[in-house]
């Protein structure tokens, strides 16, 4: 990694990992090649959105080593890095940091954003970078917890005996109402210095890594605490068929109203 030099701006960079199949959408292609708008992909409004929002800043694009969806054309930056990704999400980053660290500076910024996430907003990224620059834990866009959140209790098998039935999954019931005070919905982008992300989720990987679910909890396994950034609600995740067709509404939307209120209280 090339050393810090107190001389220079801290650049910023994405890194956007895309290398997922995306079973849930139960898909005859990994989700981030499905359409969005007519002759547009998920990923390439994703890229579109990210590029407006920071033109300066470079791109690391983490993709299968077999992709065979991919083209270069998706891509609205004229230089960028490609790394290979991994079985796991938080694998594919470590291998993009690692990419980016043989081109970039330890103090260098570098944003992790869902490729599923094509409705991040434009002024919450530049919200996100004011806000991870006056923060040595770095920050994440999120947003608090509004609805009410049930613990499920674990499956029993209620029917009488002799009920029959087969081996179908059965609907859980509720354990009890869980607190929403102080519970906030994770979103991307993340933002974290280089150098401290890659050594706080290589550290996290090999202790843990079933507890690593986004970037912000490689730093929370090493005593770090992001600052969270509220953002708008609609910065959703396309996972389930459901969500593609609300990120279409969604962007149609904008385009009719561009002025449209952010909804993050």
């Amino acid at each position: 990694m090339m050393p810090t030099d107190a001389s220079r701006e801290p650049r910023l960079w994405y890194l956007v990992p895309a290398a997922g199949v995306g079973s849930r959408m139960q898909a005859d292609r990994p989700k981030q090649y499905l359409e969005l708008s007519p002759g547009g992909c998920v990923l390439e409004a994703t890229l579109a959105t990210l590029k407006r929002a920071l033109p300066e800043a470079g791109l690391c694009l983490v993709l299968g080593a077999d992709d065979g969806y991919f083209t270069p054309s998706m891509v609205p930056w004229q230089d960028w890095l490609r790394a290979d990704g991994g079985s796991e999400r938080a694998d594919s980053v470590l291998a993009g940091l690692d990419c980016l660290s043989r081109h970039a500076h330890d103090d260098d910024l570098v944003l992790v954003h869902d490729v599923a996430r094509p409705c991040v907003r434009e002024a919450d990224i530049h919200a996100l970078v004011a806000t991870a620059r006056r923060s040595a834990d770095g920050a994440i866009l999120a947003a608090p917890a509004s609805d009410t959140m049930k613990r499920a209790a674990p499956a029993v098998d209620s029917r009488p005996h002799g009920d029959g039935g087969g081996d179908e999954e059965r609907a859980p019931s509720i354990a009890h109402t869980e607190s929403r005070v102080g519970l906030w919905h994770a979103f991307t982008p993340q933002a974290f210095p280089l150098g401290l992300l890659r050594r706080a989720l290589r550290e996290a990987l090999g202790e843990n890594p079933a507890l690593i679910t986004d970037e912000a909890s490689a730093l929370e396994a090493c005593g770090r605490a992001p600052v969270l950034v509220a953002a708008a609600r609609d910065n959703l995740k396309i996972t389930h068929p459901e969500d593609l067709a609300m990120a279409r509404l969604l962007l149609a939307a904008r385009e009719a109203l561009p002025d449209s209120p952010r909804t993050s209280a």
